[in-house]
């Protein structure tokens, strides 16, 4: 037992590699760095690597009531006013199980992993997203999920942790946005997810959120949001 990347083992070449690395939203913690160590060092031409795949999706949600339970809270603690902490807890996402009745979008890919192939170098990277709002709501902020598959079984097995698919312990992952959007049935909010370990502590993930909302009721909005999973 060990570190993967300081344990030898009685074999030179295996041919299945199973590892359960995936994190909040799927990259944290940077687990699957170590996979790949193992991937580019023991797995045998034409070896399994179980999963295989895994995609990342993205939705926007209406969550206002618990949304202001968690931030409100600190304009009031027991007396005192700590709203300076407000803005420290915004840049955390929430990791949660999100009722389905508040999703107010369409799902949208935003990135596809082949585990096969994938380096270490692009697990860090930029990824544009296009969502369609489904229904006149305002919209609180955007919930990151994933998919993984075993695409080498017979048959191919996928999981989900998609806040329509059963609980899973990963849940969801919330990025709350400082004030609500107004949006309207068939708007489109384009953007970009940029996501990359921690300078300081690899285990940790950065994110840069941007997004443009072409809405009917206030127009065109855009903003820049940074957020730290820790």
């Amino acid at each position: 037992h060990g570190k993967c990347e300081e344990i030898k083992l009685p074999v030179e070449k295996v041919d299945v590699i199973i590892s359960e690395w995936m994190g909040y939203a799927l990259l944290y913690e940077s687990m699957l760095d170590s996979v790949l160590y193992a991937r580019d060092t023991w797995l045998a031409p034409g070896g399994v690597m179980l999963p295989d795949k895994a995609t990342m999706w993205m939705c926007g949600i209406e969550d206002a009531e618990f949304k202001a339970s968690r931030l409100d809270y600190w304009n009031d603690v027991y007396g005192y006013d700590m709203s300076c902490i407000r803005d420290s807890v915004l840049v955390e996402p929430l990791v949660d199980i999100v009722p389905p009745a508040s999703i107010v979008t369409k799902m949208c890919q935003i990135k596809s992993l082949d585990i096969n192939t994938i380096t270490k170098e692009q697990l860090q990277f930029t990824a544009p997203f296009r969502i369609q709002v489904a229904r006149n709501d305002y919209m609180t902020g955007f919930v990151v999920y994933f998919d993984v598959g075993f695409t080498d079984c017979t048959p191919p097995v996928w999981f989900s942790t998609s806040p329509r698919s059963p609980y899973t312990h990963w849940r969801q992952s919330v990025f709350y946005l400082p004030n609500a959007l107004v949006v309207s049935a068939k708007d489109v909010i384009s953007g970009s997810l940029k996501l990359q370990p921690n300078a300081k502590n690899h285990r940790d993930l950065d994110f840069q959120l941007t997004y443009t909302l072409k809405g009917k009721v206030e127009g065109t909005q855009s903003a820049t949001l940074d957020y730290k999973m820790r």
